[in-house]
């Protein structure tokens, strides 16, 4: 169903036991996904969050409120059915990664780059048996091969449900390496936003914050800590 600003039909939400996972129930009506799959979340914690986004309905239904629900149908409707092309997709961020780029100067930014990222490259390269080369300026440089096919393996690994939530860390950090340290659990969410807007933070230091793209930017960091956030819900029971 078309579910954008639908008033409130449904009086209690619950979730229940399926064959193939935990559905989430509006009244009696089992939740379904634009596609009219039904709504299956792969463990009781995500489906209890989802159902609580919609148990927070008071009104009418705004599916921008509702992140684990866009998820799941993002999951459910796409990368179930393509799970190859977004896992290819994703992979190729390693090719190009934001942290492989760095300033020419001034010295105080190319150190604080160098200080942030340094260690992750490293991190990377201990873990994952992936050295990506770093360069200055935004001239292509080639990673090897091996390294890049190691990473496709790494992430077309993940299930469905994880692929999404590392499709969001990806693209909104602009960054593979800074999203496997989030879904590793390497460190969190908000370490890591704050590492992905070194760059960003430089600038409002030199001119000031721009009230408009200061407000983006937090959108795109709620979106990213939720992300984390699902990663969370699927390893709980």
């Amino acid at each position: 169903m078309n579910t954008a600003l639908q008033k409130r039909f449904w009086k209690t939400v619950s979730v229940r036991p399926e064959a193939a996972g935990y559905g989430i129930f509006l009244d009696d009506k089992q939740l379904k996904t634009p596609l009219k799959a039904s709504m299956l979340a792969p463990t009781m914690s995500v489906a209890e969050g989802i159902a609580a986004e919609w148990d927070a309905v008071e009104d009418k239904i705004n599916p921008l409120e509702m992140h684990l629900t866009r998820c799941a149908n993002a999951t459910i409707d796409k990368v179930v059915v393509d799970h190859g092309a977004v896992a290819g997709m994703l992979a190729e961020y390693g090719a190009t990664d934001l942290l492989c780029y760095r300033a020419d100067g001034p010295k105080e930014l190319v150190d604080r780059q160098a200080k942030a990222w340094d260690p992750l490259l490293e991190w990377m390269s201990d873990n994952y048996g992936v050295s990506l080369v770093a360069t200055v300026g935004i001239m292509h440089v080639a990673q090897s091969s091996v390294g890049q096919d190691k990473l496709h393996a790494l992430v077309s690994s993940y299930d469905p449900w994880r692929l999404t939530a590392l499709h969001d860390l990806v693209t909104i950090s602009g960054s593979l390496v800074l999203a496997l340290a989030v879904a590793s659990k390497h460190l969190d969410a908000e370490a890591v936003w704050t590492l992905s807007r070194i760059d960003e933070t430089w600038q409002e230091e030199q001119w000031g914050v721009d009230d408009a793209a200061s407000a983006a930017a937090e959108i795109k960091r709620s979106d990213f800590v939720k992300a984390a956030k699902l990663m969370d819900l699927l390893d709980q029971v």
